[in-house]
């Protein structure tokens, strides 16, 4: 890859990395997620739109829709729309000629050019500079650019992939991105899911990034429950981006262990917990008057359970429990509620 702004990549060295089987998960929204984008693989040239927060993976879903196309030995071409200076960014989309501005000492293709028959993937596309999406707008209307400086056009063949976060709609609202090339763009659109909406992948995920992080050790690392239960219970703002440094971090912290702790994490930890103060998710109120232990444990599994998303192994994780235990406790709370009934 040429630089973190601009890539371009050959089928051969990145489809068994970047394909679809390197997404981890089998969370239902994942699942939908999955599913869109391998329908729309299959339709080399519809513009596709992916959105997501940061970190949910919006590159690993475009090289997988391309390298699942026909066209997948044609190139992959990534730019991010906010990391190239505004000056510059025209000529690394379209190209120029020879002497278009100073310093064109010679002419160069641009990246809907250099994408040839494959795939152009437009990252962080709501900061696109307003000056140039008219002239976006009418490349994927015509199909045809011409470079800065040249006189004549001459067609593209890519497809066009383009990632914006969840406020594109704010940003359109606003006026600072074209609604007409929203609807242009927006063709066949597909929302990722963030990672806290996918509580059952986060150990699987995790576990795939702690064991890329200790190939190298003789004994590979293991995770401790304390560890699963703090990494289910965080919210990661930063979704798997965010997970990857933690594991990263954790393995390095533990050199000496073969299994990763609590403490080797270093994220912010939400837990339930006692206190006086008003009801709200994660405490438990205890009035000055005191509470039965059967509403405490009611009310401690209904937390956990909201925390996990519904998730009983991961709830039966978070109370340290089994999740046998947990199904008894649920059924003996059920019944001691059904009993005080009048």
């Amino acid at each position: 890859m040429a630089s973190a702004a601009v890539g371009v990549s050959e089928a051969p060295l990145t489809e068994q990395a970047f394909g679809f089987q390197s997404i981890i998960g089998d969370s239902a929204p994942l699942r939908d997620a999955l599913k869109l984008a391998k329908t729309v693989a299959s339709a080399r040239r519809t513009t596709v739109l992916l959105i997501g927060e940061t970190g949910t993976g919006k590159e690993l879903f475009a090289r997988g829709i391309h390298y699942a196309s026909a066209n997948a030995d044609e190139p992959f071409v990534a730019i991010n729309c906010a990391a190239i200076p505004e000056a510059l960014l025209e000529s690394e989309l379209f190209g120029h000629e020879r002497g278009a501005f100073t310093g064109a000492h010679s002419r160069k293709q641009g990246l809907l050019e250099l994408a040839g028959s494959g795939a152009l993937f437009l990252d962080e596309v709501h900061q696109l500079p307003r000056q140039l999406q008219p002239k976006l707008l009418r490349a994927l209307e015509s199909r045809r650019v011409r470079r800065l400086g040249g006189l004549e056009e001459f067609s593209i063949d890519c497809r066009i992939i383009a990632a914006a976060s969840p406020m594109l709609d704010q940003v359109v609202a606003s006026g600072e991105f074209r609604e007409d090339l929203f609807y242009r763009l927006n063709v066949f659109a597909i929302t990722l899911p963030p990672l806290r909406d996918r509580l059952e992948d986060i150990e699987a995920i995790a576990r795939h990034f702690l064991a890329e992080e200790t190939r190298e050790y003789q004994h590979p690392k293991r995770f401790a429950d304390d560890a699963i239960a703090a990494l289910l219970v965080h919210r990661w703002p930063g979704n798997v981006r965010e997970l990857k440094n933690v594991v990263e971090r954790a393995a390095i912290l533990s050199a000496d262990s073969a299994v990763v702790r609590g403490e080797h994490l270093m994220i912010q930890k939400r837990t339930a917990r006692v206190s006086t103060a008003e009801p709200s998710l994660g405490e438990i109120r205890i009035p000055p008057g005191g509470k039965l232990m059967v509403d405490i444990e009611r009310e401690a599994v209904a937390i956990t359970l909201r925390l996990t998303g519904g998730n009983q192994a991961a709830a039966a994780r978070m109370l340290g429990i089994s999740r046998p235990t947990l199904f008894k406790r649920m059924a003996a709370i059920e019944s001691s509620a059904g009993a005080t009934e009048p």
